[in-house]
């Protein structure tokens, strides 16, 4: 008998089989970062998950006895956690945000942005939560570039229901789940996903708000990923030498898309420093999230539209 099976034959309850998994997981120096940061987070989620309970709330079931197919069912993604390396959410098919469930798959990243914390910050808390400069008007339209599965764009599109939001990526296999998760929030009036490159199909269009998280991990960073983030779309990750190739396209181009009053909003994660360096005459705010500092930047159209390129000296302010 193999531990597996003597796995299947010993553990009854939920508690059991955490406490299995918690120890299997350590035995093999998972890494985590995809909704979970620890090997009980990453078990209690695979498990409640598989049995279809709220993810968010483990106590009440510890003591509960599994059935024969449940075990198997829990014994198989805890060894293909170990035995393939894939993140949790792709082998359950499912991540959260703030309780909000997305389909995923290996057609596109994980969602985990910042930016979706300031969305739901501002659909839990305020309104005024977010964006961080006054809104002379309603927000009508918003842009969310490099959509991938589409979370940030249905946050987007909750946060501010009297917008229409576009969504574009440059893979059509993202697209394609953005469009399931689209579909399954009941958005697609709302919400039109579009193949491009950044703003190469979006030609005259305007938008009050612009929402991105590009690829920001540099070569050097990409070429060393563990299996876990390996699993993921390199597309997704790879922002060039600096990781800034993208958001630098970015900046040079968001003034013409964006309304005068209008604003941009660009999650690049530790990288944000070197950016605002590389832009000393932008005036950066540095937003700061429950998870995160500075690691989100934004911008007025205004300081766009009077230099896109960037020069010269600037600060950096930091707002919540």
């Amino acid at each position: 008998m193999d531990d597996w099976d003597e796995a299947l034959a010993g553990l009854e309850t939920v508690r059991d089989w955490l406490r299995y998994a918690v120890t299997r997981f350590g035995e093999a120096e998972l890494v985590y970062g995809h909704g979970t940061s620890t090997a009980l987070d990453e078990a209690a989620f695979i498990i409640l998950e598989c049995l279809g309970l709220d993810v968010a709330v483990l106590e009440p079931w510890l003591d509960a006895k599994l059935l024969p197919r449940e075990r198997r069912r829990i014994a198989g993604l805890i060894r293909a956690r170990i035995e393939t390396r894939k993140p949790a959410p792709y082998l359950v098919g499912a991540a959260y945000i703030r309780g909000r469930r997305f389909v995923v798959d290996e057609r596109a990243i994980i969602p985990r942005s910042y930016i979706a914390e300031l969305l739901c910050d501002r659909m839990d808390e305020a309104e005024e939560a977010f964006p961080p400069f006054p809104l002379a008007a309603p927000v009508q339209r918003i842009l969310d570039l490099c959509t991938g599965g589409g979370s940030l764009a249905i946050l987007a599109a909750e946060a501010f229901p009297d917008a229409a939001v576009d969504a574009v990526d440059l893979s059509p296999d993202a697209l394609a789940l953005a469009r399931i998760n689209v579909e399954r929030y009941g958005l697609g009036s709302r919400i039109d996903l579009i193949e491009g490159d950044l703003f190469a199909p979006l030609a005259g269009r305007i938008y009050d708000l612009v929402l991105t998280n590009p690829p920001y991990v540099t070569a050097d960073a990409v070429s060393a990923f563990p299996p876990e983030y390996a699993a993921e779309p390199v597309l997704a990750h790879l922002g060039g030498t600096d990781g800034l190739d993208l958001a630098r396209r970015i900046l040079a181009d968001a003034g013409r898309h964006l309304a005068p009053d209008g604003q941009i909003v660009l999650e690049v994660g530790m990288a944000a420093p070197d950016l605002m360096a590389a832009y000393p005459d932008l005036p950066f705010v540095a937003l700061e999230t429950a998870a995160s500092a500075g690691e989100v930047l934004a911008l007025p159209a205004s300081a766009l539209h009077r230099s896109p390129s960037a020069s010269g000296k600037g600060a950096a302010r930091r707002r919540r």
